[in-house]
């Protein structure tokens, strides 16, 4: 499979990039928006000029996004894993 080529802006910068499909494309494009929306809202909010401290504070509100997200999916799937675990114990005891 050919690999796609990509420009992305990302604060003011060009980056080229290879992907490998149209959706990796457009999750690249959103991604990048989204960082480029959420730096204009912190040089907005919090009158912060470089760049790189901008970026750095996008970087760990994504992060701990994603984090949360696991934490929250992993709690999902322990509970669903005992009520699993509660219905075989109740078939197991009703089929005995």
């Amino acid at each position: 499979m050919e690999k796609l080529k990509v420009n992305v802006v990302v604060a003011g910068r060009t980056y080229p990039l290879s992907v490998n499909s149209t959706q990796e494309e457009e999750g690249m494009r959103k991604a990048a928006k989204n960082i480029n929306n959420l730096m204009r809202k912190f040089e907005q909010s919090y009158a912060v000029a470089d760049k790189q401290d901008v970026l750095a504070m996008c970087a760990l509100q994504f992060a701990s996004k994603l984090e949360i997200a696991t934490l929250k999916m992993s709690e999902d799937t322990n509970k669903s894993i005992e009520k699993l675990n509660e219905l075989t114990e109740l078939l197991d005891n009703n089929l005995k």
